[in-house]
This record gives C-alpha cells, structure tokens and sequence, in this order.
C-alpha cells in the first residue's frame, strides 16, 4: 500500500478556516481540493519522520492495551492484502453508499442526524472492521460532503465536521462537533458552530528532557481548563512519562524561558521539562542533522506531515498523487562494532544532502562512537554509499559501524567474513517478515521483542535488553536503573549462609558509666552497642548476649554474679521498645523481659536489690519525668514507681543494708526514697537545688554510710544521726577535676578515678581517707571511666580500668597498666580490607588509624587529621587514608608508618579508591568533584593528574574493570558516572549499564535494586552500606536503624528474602567483606562499634 503524496488540502483548509468558512462554495471547493489526500497506514504511524533531515530514531507513543496491539496486527495484515474499490480519486453520494452496503457497514446519510461526541471525552469510537478496512484503502470524500481521511481507521463523520480537518495531516483523531439546532441551514451550521473553534479544540505540545538532545519528545495534547488546570498537574503528568531524576519541577521554553502558568504554554510549541533550576541549552529535537520523529510525526522545525513520511512500500498513491518513492528511506538497525550491546533502529532519509562520510558520523554519535568513518554488513561488506543501500545491500537489515577498516582490530560478528558483494545466505532472518505492526504500546527499540533478536548459528549477535528498567523510589523521589544484557539468574531465596557474630571490639566509654564487671569465670563483662560483651582474657575468646534490639543503655550484676540485668534505648517500631532483660551468664538465655510500654525513650538506670538475693529490680525511665520504679522480675510484679522530675539523672541503687530504701543521683540532685508497703514513696532531698553540682559515682562504706564523688573532684561522706537524718561527716578534694568512679574493696581501701586527670587514687577507709597512693594513666588511653577489682573478694591490687576512649586496661597502683582492650575513642567511618590477606584496617574521628588481623591487633597508628576513609593499594603495600580537612594520608601497611600527606582540598575526603591496575587513585569529596593523581612506586609516590567537578556530596564509590570510569553514589543517592579518560562526568546512564565493576560498594544500581523498599522490611529502610562479595554471589547492606542484611546477589526483586542481624542502633557506616568471604567486618559510625561477623551454614 503506497504512502499518499502531501495533499494541499490541509493549507487550503486551514485558509478556508480561518476566513470563517461563510460561503457554501468556498467549503464545496475545499472539499474538492481535499479529495485526494491521503493518509498514512496504523503501522507506520510510529516510523513517521520528517524528510529533510538525515537520520531519526524512531519513536514511540503513549501505552494501550495488549488487544489494541493484536488488533493492529490484524488490520496491518489487511492492509498489504486489500486493495481500494474505487476506479478515480472522487466518488459521489451513491457509489459511497453502495461501497458501505457492501462491507456490511451501513452509514447514515450526510442528511440526516449523527451522533454528536462531547469533545472532553475524546474521539469518536472506531467503526466495526469492514467499513474500517474500507476507509483505510483509498476512499476519498465527495465535493458535497462526505468522508475525510485521517491516517487511521475513523467512522464518517457529520457535514459540520469537514471544517474541522484543518488540521487533519496532525492529528490522529478528528475533531467532533456539538449537536446544531434543525432549523437552521448548513452554511449558518456551519458558521455558528465553529465559529469558537479555538475553545473546543485541545493545544498540541512537545517536551523535551532537560540536557538530554537525543531524547525524542514526548507529545500531549489537552484543552487548559479543562482537562488540566494547572501547570502543578501538569507536571505531575509529566512526571509518570519521563525518567526524570526528581520528577518534573520546572518547564522552560526553548530558549530557556521559566514558564510559572499554564496559560504560558502557546498551541504547538515545544517546551523543556526539568527536575532542576537549571536549564541546559541542547538542539533539542534534532542533534547534528538528526532528526528525532516526535509522538506528533514532526522534530523541531515545521516540516512536513504524517502524509509525507517514508514508508516502506512499492504501490503508487492512489489518484496519481506524487508520493515519495519507495528507495528515499529505510529503517536499519545500527550496532557498535567495538561494543554490540550499543545499538540502535533508526529511520534513514537516503535522499538528504549530506555527504555519506557525514551521515556516518551522526550515526555514530547516535551510538556514542566518537569518530566513525565506516559501515558494514554482517559479512564484513563495506558500505560505501546510499545507492548500495538502496540497492545492493537492500535486502539486509542491520548495519555495524567502525572507526577503521575490517582488519584494524575491529570486532565483527563470529560470521565468516566475506570480501564479495554477494549477501550472506541464511545469515539474517527476514524481519520485514516478523515485524509487526508498532503500536503506541510497544516499548523503546531498546528493548525489542524476541522476534526482533538477530541469531547467527545460535549466538545471540544483536542481544537486546528482555527486562525492563527498574524504578526505586528514595526519600520520595523516583529513580531508574537500567539493566545490563548479561548477569547471574535473580534468586529471591535467603542465601544458604548467615551471620553470625564472631568478635566485638573495644568498649563503651564515651558516654556510659559504670559499665565494666568480672564473672565468676574469670571473664570481663562489658556492652558495646546492643551486644553484651563477655571477653575471657586467658582463651581469648568471646561470648556474647545479642537479645537487644537497641543499644544497652545501662547494666546492672546480680549479687549472685550469675544474671544480669540490662535496660535498652527505644527505638522507632514496637519490636524495639525500651524495656529491661534478665539473662543468664552462663547459657546466655533471657530469663525475663518487663517494661514494655512502661518506659518511654530508654533506660537510664538498672539495678539489683542486695539484701533480699536481688529479687527486686529498680528502673529508672530515661524519659522528661525520670520516672523510678521498683519491680519483682521474676513475676513481672511492679511494686511502685514515682516521678523523680530530675532531667540529668546519673544513677539509682537500693541500699545495701534496706531493699526499700532508694537512692538516685545526677545533676543537682542527691535523693532518698523510701517505698513503703502500700507503694508509696517519701522523699528525702541531701542536694537540692540551685546546687549545680553533679553527682557522679556513689559507694556504701560497711556500716552503710554513703560515699559520693562529684564533677568538681570532691569525694564526700554522708552519716546519719540518731533520728536517722543524714548529715555531710567529710569533704575532701580527691582530683583536680571530675572523679567518673569509686570502687570499696574488702579490705576498706577505696579508689577513686579521675576523668580528666586520668589518675587513679586509693584511700583508707579505716584512718580518715588518708591518701595511700595514685597513679596516672597514659594520655593514650584516655581518663578513667570505670574501675573493677580483677578477683573480687582478694586484696591483690590488680583492677580493670575501662577508660574514655573506649580502652580496657589491667594492672595495679603498684605496676604499670597494659591495654587488653583496643577500641577506637570517637566515631569510626573508615573501614578498608587488604586485597589477599584476611586482613583490615580501620580509622575513625579519634585519629587513630589501626590495622587488625581477625581479633588481632597488628599495629595502631596517631596522625595529624581525623580520618574517615581507607583503601588498599591494589599489591597490598600501601594504606591510603582520607581526612575531614581534605589531606590523603599515605601508610606503609606492613609498619603503619606515615610516608607522605597530600592536601588534595578543603572538603572531606568521604571516599577514595585505586583502579585495579594500581597506578591511578580516585579521591571523592565532599564538595562533589572526583580528584585523580598517579600512583606508581607500589602506591608510595602520588602525582596530581586531573579534576572532574561535581557538585553533589560524593559518599560512594566503585572503579570499572578496566579503570576507564569511576561511579560514585551522592548524598541524596543518585548514581553518578564518571569518564576518566575524558575527564567528564557521563551523562548517560544507558550508556553505562553494561560497565562491569571491579567492586559494588555503592548502595544504587540496578543489581542490588532489591535492598530498597524490600517488602519483607518492617519499616522503610534508608540503605547506608552495601558490599558484593568477591564470589559475585552474596551482597550485604546496612540501613540507618542498625540492620545488617545479608542478601543472595544480584538482589534485583523486592521480594528478595535475607538474613538479618540487629547489633546496632544508628547508622551502620561500613560494611565489607573480607578477603576469603567467609567474614564481615562492620563499623558503626556514631557509637564507633567495629564488629566480625562469620558466615555459617544456615
């Protein structure tokens, strides 16, 4: 079926309208001059382009329904087989209506009433299918009024209607008209009726995507006012059309001129859509004599109509119309001959006037190919011309573009190449024989159907994408990911492995007191995060309690030493109430659990009753009203609580010598509570306010006198008289600033320790609190946080120290103290594993940089700046760290020796990498640019090589196998792409779905796509962390709440199921895998919790 020549119609038309259409002649005239246009068939609608231009890509439109594209198929059958039934271009009234009578479609008369169709629901229904076939083959309309063709398949419309046509070789639907009163004539009809037609007819726009020239257009069509009232609704539209990375916010002219109301927007102009303020000026439309066929059949200029497209086909257009022959276009499909996932269908005009060698170039660009000056077969023929592909080569389909000849380390498909003009025999299936008819449902040519892929002796040669991009929202906003051609099957069964964890480093000092206890057995009790630490010195092994879901708070040890009582923070779901536990020392099993929903934000007191065995259990609630209660655990019973009203509160215990006698402390604040039988509790005040003075630690001397240390360095001891009134018995200053501990051993020595001073002092009891001794610990260590004998009950002189910054250290007032426990003392982010040893290295905030093998401590490191990132170098060697004032901290990783600092600039350094080769470092900032220095030496010598600039925070970071591109995860979690060889951030992200990485530390993309929104997830989950293994087989990800996922790779699906542990209750920072995959290592930012997790069988 031919294509129709472009009908002058249309102009006549559009002058006729808008003169008014007042004279019957001037409408009989026009309807005569329209009688042979033509039309376009349903099939080719999609392929439509304008032809004076080189090449377009083709382009598709809005979605329909599955039957609608079967339906198309049918029709476009039809149409090669159905020929017109009609001997000259005009029929009149009878043969028309004998035509109908005999496709079983009767019409009414253009005399009598038809139905009339309320323009704000759309176009008039299709016809049934006969009359539809006819209309589609060639049937013109009479000079006095009858049918007017429109591409598609339409019903006849009124007489009214023909006026309406003006825009006909437009639009794919006619306009319909409101129901004319009877008594009046058809030229007043007419007249009245379209007089206003401006109203009743909806505008026509085009929108481009900002920065984006080769994006095609997408085209709406509405009536303001009506259909859309704002320019707020129709962005949202916009918004479910176009994969913008934030939606779309702003809509520029093409000049770049902000529009704020929809009454902007001007009838068939083209507009520029935004997620940002920023507008980017791009030949939009049309990109270097590419020529991009819009939803609306024209690009950026006003070219010619739908009636005017190429098409495939040898049949003349009826009526002796001047149609454009069958050899000025083609659509061909184009492939990357470096790289055949690139590829693309495209509509070549092979009658433009540009030379061959430049249409050449405008392909490959189309395929990002910088430079291609060839074209050939799949054979290997070179094309040379448009006459060879009119001609010679008409018959092939698929075309590879190349920078050089065959020979020059091209990369053709495995077909034996051949140097004769004669085609391949059985090498490329016939499409034009499988295609179907395009309708505006069918996806991009990206992701063509599997009757479209080209197969060579069963080897997939032009493999296109089978599965459809994946769209994450984040923080509210929508992302899209696309897939690559080749990865490993989705599983969304949990991994056979899970985790388990192994070691607990350092300890809780910072900001919790009295926390350090020895077991029976020897072994050291202590909380880091929400794990219950038990180390045993002597095996070197741990244990630990991992019943909490929020970090443990505050700690108590029953009199027995073989329970301990341990209270939690709140956190943002029931699971993870506060609430305290009761659990067992020696199986670790929780034994109770009571205060939920009786505690509002936390725990800021626990402790056992001593008289009684330790059955009750005092809590104090962490929340505005500190509210104290007494409980009987073992029945869950609460005896009595009171509202204390104190809002720095430090500690609670009972009295040694009464179990309803209370005492708690903090700021200000020294008070005895004495709970009677009834539940009722009397208040006695030692500190009142305005005191400011902060009670810190409390002990009992033997006859129950009580000993409390205060910020200010004083030690006081309190008595109680006859009437039972307590008095101050003494007051001395024990250390220049804050005492954080005292401890009564049995023989009545008490130690105190300083927090600022970092000395450790010991006082007799019996002779007035005379000073025996003191030592100091080193500035290293940090000041004293809490103190515990090493064997209660002996007087040996050896302790526990648990210090500041989160250093556990053993030994005596009489011998020096060695650290047992190494932690880092402020937040931890830097995490980086050695790349064939089961080695890694951690540095944190405290500016200390560590290396660890397993539990081991290897070597610790002080620098000048607080660190927040490591990476290894490649051979192993070399340690690179970044700071929070923007230096590159250079170490030997074998010593731990500082070799070189490089400012690289002001920002923090949040990430950094070497390429695989080891000879490049890529240093992400957190001003957004990406910094780029040589390395050579092992990674002892650095050299300042380039700079690309960004302008978002950088956060993650992964360099390709082959080290040509670097991609980065932002602050807002938008995944960036970087071109190193070209020093240019890439804009595409198609482009770069086929990149393979070299690690997939960022937390985006679409092979672990699966970790966000997860429907197994109890709450919305914001991803901190991720890491694939170097089996390519498991992927690990940490959220902002603490959990740590453990997931089967590629995680792609929601549905995807893990395994999960929850040991912390912030963000977990980092998280990687060791060397041999069968380890985690864990930070935890904040609370500066390192964690070694083993993988087990499940």
């Amino acid at each position: 079926m031919a294509s129709r020549a472009p009908s002058r119609a249309s102009s006549r038309l559009q002058q006729y309208d808008e003169t008014g259409g007042d004279d019957e002649s001037q409408q009989q005239a026009a309807l005569a001059a329209a009688a042979g246009g033509g039309g376009t068939k349903p099939g080719e609608e999609a392929l439509t382009s304008t032809t004076n231009g080189g090449v377009a890509v083709l382009a598709n439109g809005a979605d329909e329904d599955d039957d609608d594209e079967e339906e198309e198929e049918e029709e476009e059958d039809d149409d090669v087989e159905a020929v017109a039934p009609h001997d000259g271009p005009l029929m009149n009234r009878h043969s028309r209506r004998r035509h109908n009578n005999n496709n079983n479609n009767r019409e009414k008369s253009t005399e009598t009433d038809e139905d009339d169709y309320d323009l704000a629901s759309g176009p008039p229904p299709p016809p049934q299918q006969p009359a539809a076939v006819g209309a589609r083959h060639g049937l013109a309309a009479p000079a006095n009024g009858g049918y007017w063709r429109h591409g598609v398949a339409s019903r006849p419309s009124s007489p009214g209607a023909v006026t309406m046509a003006d825009n006909a070789s437009e639009a794919s639907s006619m306009l319909p008209a409101a129901p004319p009163p009877r008594s009046k004539s058809r030229v007043d009809l007419a007249t009245s009726r379209y007089s206003n037609l401006s109203y009743w007819r909806a505008r026509r726009f085009i929108f481009y995507k900002n920065g984006d020239p080769f994006f095609p257009g997408i085209e709406f069509r509405f009536k303001p006012g009506r259909d859309i009232g704002t320019l707020e609704t129709l962005m949202d539209k916009l918004s479910l059309r176009m994969d913008l990375p934030r939606g779309a916010r702003y809509i520029f002219s093409m000049d770049g001129d902000r529009k704020f109301r929809l009454d902007e927007l001007e009838d068939g102009a083209s507009y520029v859509v935004s997620s940002y303020k920023t507008f980017k000026a791009a030949s939009y439309g049309k990109k270097n004599g590419i020529w991009y066929a819009s939803p609306g059949g024209q690009g950026w200029s006003k070219g010619p109509s739908r009636k005017a497209s190429i098409v495939e086909t040898d049949i003349p257009p009826p009526g002796g119309g001047a149609g454009i022959k069958p050899s000025s276009g083609r659509v061909i499909r184009i492939v990357n001959n470096m790289d055949h996932t690139v590829q693309c269908r495209v509509l070549l005009n092979l009658r433009t006037s540009q030379p061959f060698e430049e249409v050449l170039e405008d392909l490959g660009q189309v395929l990002k190919m910088s430079g291609a000056k060839r074209m050939y077969t799949v054979a290997g023929q070179e094309v040379r011309s448009f006459s060879q592909l009119r001609n010679e080569f008409a018959d092939v389909d698929t075309f590879y573009l190349g920078v050089g000849p065959v020979g020059a380390g091209v990369m053709l498909s495995p077909v034996r190449r051949s140097r004769s003009r004669a085609p391949p025999a059985a090498v490329v299936e016939d499409l034009s024989k499988q295609r179907r008819a395009r309708s505006k449902s069918r996806p991009r040519a990206l992701y063509a159907p599997e009757s479209e892929i080209i197969r060579t002796n069963d080897y997939t040669l032009l493999e296109v994408l089978k599965e459809e991009p994946v769209r994450v929202t984040i923080r509210g906003l929508r992302r899209t990911f696309y897939p690559p051609i080749h990865h490993a099957p989705m599983d969304n069964t949990p991994p056979e492995k899970k985790m388990q964890l192994e070691w607990v480093y350092g300890y809780r000092g910072t900001d919790s007191r009295r926390n350090l206890w020895v077991l029976p057995s020897g072994e050291l009790l202590y909380f880091v995060a929400a794990v219950a630490v038990m180390y045993d010195r002597d095996e070197e092994t741990q244990r630990h309690y991992t019943g909490h879901t929020e970090d443990i708070q505050c700690m108590d040890l029953h009199p027995s030493r073989e329970l301990v009582a341990s209270g939690q923070k709140a956190g943002r779901n029931r699971k993870t109430q506060a609430h305290i536990r009761i659990w067992s020392t020696d199986t670790l099993q929780t034994l109770y659990v009571f205060g939920m929903g009786e505690l509002e934000i936390g725990v800021a007191a626990v402790a056992f009753s001593q008289l009684n065995g330790g059955i009750y259990v005092l809590a104090v609630d962490g929340g505005r009203e500190s509210i104290l209660s007494v409980w009987q655990w073992q029945w869950g019973h609460l005896l009595g609580k009171v509202a204390t009203l104190q809002e720095e509160l430090t500690g609670a215990v009972f009295h040694p010598l009464d179990d309803n006698l209370l005492i708690t402390h903090g700021k200000g604040h020294l008070t005895f509570w004495n709970r009677r039988k009834d539940g009722f509790f009397e208040r006695t005040d030692i500190i009142k306010p305005p005191s400011r003075t902060l009670i810190t630690s409390l002990q009992f001397e033997q006859d129950g006198d009580v000993i409390t240390a205060d910020s200010d360095g004083f030690i006081t001891i309190y008595s109680v008289d006859s009437d039972g009134a307590y008095f101050v018995r003494m007051e001395f200053e024990a250390h220049n600033k804050g005492v954080s501990s005292l401890v009564m051993l049995s023989e009545g020595t008490l130690l105190s320790g300083g927090e600022k001073d970092r000395k450790i002092a010991a006082w007799d009891s019996l002779q007035n609190y005379k000073r025996i001794t003191d030592t100091k610990l080193p500035e290293s260590a940090g000041g004293v946080r809490s103190i515990y004998p090493q064997r209660p009950g002996r007087n040996d002189g050896n302790i526990y120290v648990g210090t500041t910054k989160n250093n556990i250290l053993e030994g005596s007032l009489q011998r020096r103290f060695n650290q047992v426990v190494f932690g880092h003392g402020r937040q931890l982010w830097g995490l980086a594993v050695h790349p064939d040893d089961e080695l890694f290295a951690t540095a944190g905030h405290d500016k200390n940089i560590a290396l660890w093998r397993k539990n081991k401590l290897i070597w610790t490191t002080q620098v000048a700046y607080e660190c927040i990132s490591l990476a290894f170098h490649p051979f192993g060697v070399a340690l690179a760290a970044g700071s929070t004032e923007g230096h590159l901290i250079i170490l030997n990783a074998e010593t731990g020796a500082a070799m070189a600092t490089l400012r690289v600039c002001g920002s923090p350094l949040n990430c950094v990498g070497y390429n695989p080769a080891g000879d490049m470092i890529a240093i992400s900032s957190q001003n957004g640019s990406v910094y780029l220095f040589r390395v050579s030496r092992d990674g002892f010598s650095y050299k300042k090589s380039n700079k690309i600039r960004g302008s978002q925070p950088l956060m993650q970071m992964d360099w390709s196998t082959d080290g040509n591109y670097v991609q980065t995860v932002t602050a807002d979690y938008d995944l960036s792409f970087w071109d190193v060889k070209s020093l240019s951030p890439e804009k595409s992200p198609i482009a770069m779905k086929d990149v393979k990485w070299h690690s997939h530390n960022a937390t985006v993309g679409f092979l672990v796509s699966g970790i966000w929104n997860n429907r197994f997830y109890p709450m919305t989950s914001i991803i901190s962390t991720a890491c694939r293994s170097a089996a390519h087989d498991l992927l690990v990800s940490g959220d902002t709440d603490g959990y740590l996922r453990l997931f089967r790779y590629p995680c792609i699906s929601t549905k995807a199921e893990y395994n999960e542990e929850k040991s912390y209750s912030g963000q977990v920072a980092c998280a990687r895998f060791l060397y041999n995959d069968r380890n985690i290592v864990t930070v935890g930012g904040t609370d500066a919790g390192l964690m070694l997790w083993e993988l087990t069988e499940e």
